[in-house]
């Protein structure tokens, strides 16, 4: 499955959603976005996927937004956009898979909102991470949301503020991103913890994601009272029984998915 700016490539349970389009730092114009988007929503349906991992072509993840496409519009088109921007994030946390952000290279404004929305990240240690948007006036709004949620706010405030640029170690200290490597380890060290998040049961994969958005913005008694719930739920589970079960009898689980 291809598309001109977007490939996906399959090894077993692990997708590869690539932004391809190098030459211009792979930005996320509406025809990127709507690809990618477009391309992980079908991996979330597709029950042989175990883990979605996003990267990119050439020597950025993202540079952000085609600035292009936003001179001199309307602002209903202005609106599309973002509202495009906003539908490619929330799939990526909406599929059952985990999804990992494999960062070859710098990622800014939108392209450091998408590291930012991913469940996890692993980026080459000479990457560096910035919402520079307040430089050319046009503040960083959208990344806000993902990036704020993930560094807390004084520091998602001093990148915003400032527009520079962070790199890969303050990245994983203010938990950006997970881990920074050398750049010849990266797709190993991604494919290693994809691997490892694929043998566990998808349905235990996609109960655990989705309440773990589910909780982390409420209040903690409301979070402990829905949380509570969800694991009842989940220990009712065939692969539940089938983990447990398999734990006291000292085997490996088959996993049904159900």
């Amino acid at each position: 499955m291809s598309t001109p700016y977007v490939l996906v490539e399959r090894s077993g349970p692990v997708a590869r959603v690539v932004l391809d389009r190098p030459e211009r730092r792979n930005p996320l114009s509406l025809q990127m976005m709507r690809e990618a988007t477009a391309a992980i929503r079908e991996l979330g349906a597709d029950r042989s996927c175990g883990v979605v991992v996003i990267t990119g072509s050439g020597p950025a993840l993202s540079a952000g937004h085609e600035i292009g496409e936003m001179v001199e519009r309307t602002l209903e088109q202005e609106r599309e956009i973002f509202s495009t921007c906003v539908d490619l994030m929330e799939s990526i946390q909406a599929i059952r898979q985990p999804v990992i952000a494999e960062v070859q290279g710098h990622a800014v404004a939108a392209g450091c909102q998408l590291v930012a929305t991913c469940d996890l990240a692993v980026a080459v240690d000479s990457a560096r991470f910035g919402t520079p948007g307040v430089k050319i006036g046009l503040f960083c709004s959208t990344p806000m949301v993902a990036v704020s949620r993930s560094i807390g706010r004084k520091r998602a405030m001093q990148m915003l503020l400032t527009g520079q640029t962070i790199d890969a170690d303050t990245a994983v200290e203010w938990g950006l991103i997970n881990e920074a490597v050398p750049a010849e380890d990266l797709r190993g060290r991604v494919d290693e913890l994809a691997t490892s998040i694929a043998d566990a049961s998808p349905l235990t994969l996609e109960i655990g994601k989705q309440a773990f958005y589910r909780q982390i913005d409420l209040p903690q008694d409301e979070a402990y009272a829905a949380m509570a719930e969800t694991m009842a739920t989940n220990a009712m589970t065939c692969d539940a029984q089938e983990g447990m079960t398999a734990f006291l009898e000292k085997r490996a689980p088959e996993w049904r998915g159900e």
